[in-house]
Parts: structure tokens; C-alpha cells; sequence
């Protein structure tokens, strides 16, 4: 195995980095390194730009979208991103559901819905948890019941991200009460614009309007919208899952976290000398800067393997864990570091002023919001306590 980059690989690192530094909206990447709000158009204009350029779905075949890269030319793409401060792709459509309907769909939805992806003119949310219905999912009680050409679907989901935004929602529904639980689960492609469908808001620890619940009432689904088998989106689900788990380690989002922790404490005091001098707090950096750069070497050898033609097993569970736990510890010494200045955490902390003036630096108003929103990510795309699970049987065989 070589973890070295070859030419091509670096010579394909400065064309991303070009490309990105004259592209990406100014205001947009200071946004994101400022760690303040992006609105659904920020998104959205950024994720048109890649689609100009047809660098939206790296991740994709050829013939439908993708770039035809290999797992370490994505990896190169992400870590430019991320150096630039370009926001990640919204996922569930490009990284979630567009590989389902490309691996499972039929062709008049992969005809219909792909091109819709790509292009960003259709904004995805996921409908998967349910109240009692969260780490087991399988216990799903929302039904979808076949009425002719439509399926008739009742019931409830949440922990919905930015369904408020969203045109479409994909859904585990439950289609037959009979046998295991799991035999019983439907994959449905639902328009958030049909009669029926209800949104709520969930205001989150930090004042934030992120997640959602979602009602279905009598809504009509029709039957092409079904993914794949009746009975299966199960299998599809778990599929699904396996995509998302890649990105969650977020690596490269990690290291440019890591440069500004850094900086925080060059600029922060203790005892009149640089917060990152007391051997107590440079400690704290340096063994979260060693878990981060094994991570890192983790992560390419798991991209060293797929490029080898060898795919990728369940190490990928420690990339989940790990990339997770760095994140929290992340938020957790930037809090520490700016101290009682990351007390201000409403909404209103994440623009220019809060409260019409300023309270301390500039960059410690968001950083008790993101220490706040960063305590679900050791729970969301499979807990790190059921990856656990799958290092213990798939690795260490107990």
C-alpha cells in the first residue's frame, strides 16, 4: 500500500484548487470559515457552480453524472473544499438518495429524478426516524397502503433536516404487518408539495430551526414512485446508510477545524502569554491533532484499498466513530478557549452583531451553537454504539 500522492494525484489537486479559489463566492466561503449561517440559496448557488463545471456527483457513474474519479481524487476535492471554506454538497440527494435510485430505481426514475438532483432544482430531506422508531428503525409505524395506482400514506417522522426547504422527501413506509419487521418496509419518493403533507418545526439547543417533524395524512403517493420492490427498502435503507456513513467523518472539514482551533489560541490569553503556551491546553491539541492525523491515514487507506480495486469493509465504522468524536472534541476546546464569550448561543449570534454590538471576538459568537448542534453527530447515521457493534462482530469476530 502507498499512501504517497503521485504526480497525476498532485497535479489534480492544483486543478481543484484553482478551480475552487476562482469560483467559490467570496461571501460564501467567509461565511463558512466565519462558521456563520448559510441560507438555502447559499447552498444552493455553490452546488449550481459544480454542477456547471459537472463536478456536483463525484461519487456517480459516468453515464450519470459523476466524474468518473477515483476514491483519492475525492478525497483531494474535499480537503480543497474544505481548505477554501466551499460548503458541502446537501447530501440527501446527491450522496443518499441518488445512488439508491441509480442502484435500485427504475429507469423512469432514474430519467426523471437524477438530471433533477444534479442540477439542484429539486432540494431532498430524509424520512426515516419516527417517535420510537430511532436506532430501531425497524419498529416504523408510518403506513403506505396501495389504493389502486397510488399508495395512501399515514403517520408521522422527525429528526427531518431542512425539510422546510425540501421538494421531495424519501420514506420508509410500512407496507405489510406480516412476518419479521423488517420484510415489511416500502421505499417511497414523496413530493413535500402533496396535499396532506404537514411540517413542524423542532427548535434545537441552539435556537436553530434545522430539523422537522413531518405528517402524512391521507397523502397520495403514486405507485412509480415505489423504489425498487415492494417489501424490500429495507435492504435499500441499509444501502443508503452505508453511503452516508462515508461522509461523516468529515476528515478534511476536521483539519481546517483543527487550523482554527489553532488560531483561536494564539489569539486567546492565560497568565498574559497565548492561550496555546499553557501545557495543559496544548496538550488537549496535540493528542486531538495525533487522533485526527491517524484518522486521516485511516481514511486513505480506505481510499488506498477501493483504488486498488479492493472495496472498502467495515473500517469504515471507525472512521464514523472517530471522525465524530474528533468533531465534538473540536467544538468542546474552541468553547473552552474563548471561554465566557461563548456564552451568547442565540440565532442572532450567528450574523454580524448580536444584540446590535459585539460580545468579544467576532469569531467566538457561533462557537457555543456549533458545540450544541455537534452532540447529535455521535448519534445520527448509525450510533457510534451500534458501529461498535460492527467492529466487535465483522473485525474482532465476537
Amino acid at each position: 500500500m502507498d499512501l504517497n500522492y503521485t504526480p497525476e494525484e498532485r497535479a489534480f489537486r492544483e486543478q481543484v484548487r484553482a478551480f475552487v479559489h476562482s469560483k467559490l463566492p467570496s461571501e460564501i466561503g467567509r461565511k463558512v470559515l466565519e462558521h456563520k449561517r448559510l441560507t438555502k440559496e447559499d447552498q444552493v448557488r455553490w452546488q449550481k457552480i459544480l454542477f456547471d463545471k459537472g463536478w456536483i456527483a463525484p461519487g456517480w457513474p459516468v453515464e450519470h453524472g459523476g466524474t468518473g474519479w477515483n476514491a483519492v481524487q475525492m478525497h483531494i476535492f474535499d480537503e480543497e473544499c474544505a481548505d477554501a471554506g466551499a460548503p458541502p454538497v446537501m447530501p440527501f440527494g446527491v450522496k443518499m438518495v441518488g445512488p439508491v435510485i441509480i442502484a435500485f430505481g427504475s429507469p423512469w426514475q432514474k430519467q426523471h429524478y437524477l438530471p433533477r438532483i444534479l442540477s439542484s432544482e429539486d432540494w431532498w430531506c430524509q424520512g426515516y426516524s419516527e417517535p420510537g422508531a430511532g436506532s430501531d428503525l425497524a419498529s416504523l409505524k408510518t403506513r403506505a397502503e396501495l389504493r389502486g395506482d397510488h399508495y395512501v400514506v399515514n403517520g408521522q417522522k422527525t429528526w427531518n433536516t431542512l425539510g422546510q426547504y425540501a421538494d421531495m422527501i424519501f420514506c420508509l413506509v410500512r407496507t405489510s404487518s406480516t412476518g419479521k419487521k423488517q420484510d415489511g418496509i416500502s421505499f417511497l419518493l414523496i413530493d413535500m408539495r402533496t396535499a396532506g403533507v404537514t411540517v413542524r418545526p423542532i427548535i434545537t439547543l441552539e435556537g436553530e430551526h434545522e430539523v422537522n417533524e413531518v405528517w402524512f395524512d391521507n397523502v397520495e403517493v403514486p405507485v412509480q414512485n415505489l423504489v425498487g420492490e415492494e417489501g424490500r427498502g429495507w435492504t435499500y435503507a441499509k444501502f443508503l446508510l452505508s453511503h452516508e456513513r462515508t461522509g461523516i467523518a468529515g476528515v478534511s472539514r476536521s483539519k481546517r477545524e483543527l487550523r482554527f482551533l489553532k488560531h483561536i489560541a494564539t489569539q486567546e490569553q492565560k497568565d498574559g502569554r497565548p492561550l496555546l503556551q499553557d501545557p495543559r491546553f496544548a496538550d488537549k491539541v496535540a493528542r486531538l491533532e495525533i487522533d485526527l492525523m491517524a484518522l486521516e491515514i485511516t481514511d486513505l487507506r480506505v481510499a488506498s484499498a477501493e483504488r486498488e480495486g479492493r472495496a472498502p469493509g467495515p473500517e469504515a465504522s471507525i472512521l464514523k466513530i472517530k471522525g465524530t468524536e474528533i468533531q465534538q472534541s473540536l467544538t468542546e476546546l474552541m468553547m473552552e478557549a474563548v471561554g465566557p464569550y461563548a456564552l451568547p448561543f442565540l440565532p442572532e449570534s450567528w450574523g454580524d452583531h448580536w444584540l446590535g454590538e459585539r460580545i468579544g471576538p467576532e469569531y467566538a459568537g457561533p462557537l457555543a451553537a456549533r458545540y450544541f448542534n455537534h452532540r447529535k453527530v455521535t448519534i445520527y447515521g448509525g450510533s457510534n454504539e451500534i458501529q461498535r457493534n460492527i467492529i466487535a462482530q465483522q473485525i474482532l469476530g465476537l
